[in-house]
């Protein structure tokens, strides 16, 4: 009797390598690939322009950025201030929001849905929303404080606060927006893991005569550990990364006071000419949202 040949595919290990063929094309042409070419671009002297990469300059960029560049040290410290801030008001509006919608109320569907539309609305559309509130002539911001809660922030009939015109007022309108469209996604994220957590729970602890807060703490926050660790995690880093929103907000006015290292390297690199310089800007990123994310896992993990 012939022997019969194994079939490759009934062999477990070898089906699952194959299945992450695909995978791990996708990720080479549109990770990898642009990331090492990043890494080889910054450390020459290509331009705009240029059909070959310029000469070798070796880690020439980054110590220029590093020792000479001004506005790079001030999109550095804006890029902490900005993802540090809104992540952590983001986190409070979030899971406050989750924890209101987690109860039975009317129209209890329709509210849940109509919250999700900062966060689904195109960033472009929704910033340019904010763009034109925030205008110092025509801002519906200032009307309302003005006439509505009479506040003194109106100086005649025209002149009021130029939220975007105003280095300290331009991050905060930079963070207000970030704040109002990410808060839905914490909320939502929150509020599904809200769900998961057996009701027995809370019952066991009412019968123990928990009060809420404690309640709170020894039950909604420890059993929610997994979903806060991946929210804040993905947060950290598109804020982190975010350019759409600060660039078509602000673009780095004023006087550069609202760059952040995303803006920065795409005005150096594109406007700017210098392909290479805002490749090494870029990549400053990398190393510094991995240590971000690093200590994120440290302070979040579930203790042994």
């Amino acid at each position: 009797m012939p022997h019969k040949r194994p079939n490759p595919f009934d062999n477990e290990a070898f089906l699952g390598y194959l299945l992450l063929v695909p995978t791990v094309l996708v990720l080479s042409i549109f990770l990898a690939f642009p990331f090492i070419y990043g890494v080889v671009l910054s450390t020459t002297s290509t331009e705009v322009g240029d059909e070959v990469l310029g000469r070798f300059v070796a880690l020439a960029n980054y110590l220029f950025e590093m020792a000479r560049d001004g506005v790079f040290r001030t999109a550095f410290v804006n890029t902490f201030s900005y993802t540090f801030y809104t992540t952590i008001v983001k986190f409070v509006l979030g899971l406050s929001m989750a924890l209101l919608l987690n109860q039975v109320f009317p129209a209890q569907r329709f509210v849940r849905a109509a919250l999700l539309l900062p966060w689904i609305i195109p960033s472009v559309l929704s910033t340019l929303a904010w763009r034109w509130m925030f205008d110092p002539t025509f801002s519906v911001i200032n009307w309302v404080m003005n006439s509505g809660l009479h506040l003194p922030i109106c100086h005649g009939s025209t002149t009021c606060v130029n939220w975007l015109g105003t280095p300290g007022t331009a991050m905060l309108a930079m963070m207000i927006v970030n704040i109002w469209r990410g808060t839905p996604f914490y909320g939502i994220a929150f509020l599904a893991g809200l769900q998961t957590i057996p009701t027995d729970l809370y019952e066991a602890a009412r019968v123990d005569g928990a009060t809420r807060w404690r309640q709170f703490l020894h039950i909604t926050l420890p059993m929610l550990r997994p979903v806060l660790l991946v929210v804040i995690l993905l947060s950290t880093i598109l804020t982190f990364a975010d350019f759409q929103l600060p660039w078509v907000l602000t673009r780095g006015a004023p006087y550069n006071s609202t760059q952040l290292l995303a803006t920065w390297a795409y005005t150096i690199a594109i406007p700017g000419n210098q392909l290479s310089i805002g490749a090494a800007v870029s990549l400053f990123l990398f190393p510094v949202l991995t240590v971000v994310i690093g200590v994120v896992l440290l302070l979040l993990r579930r203790p042994e």
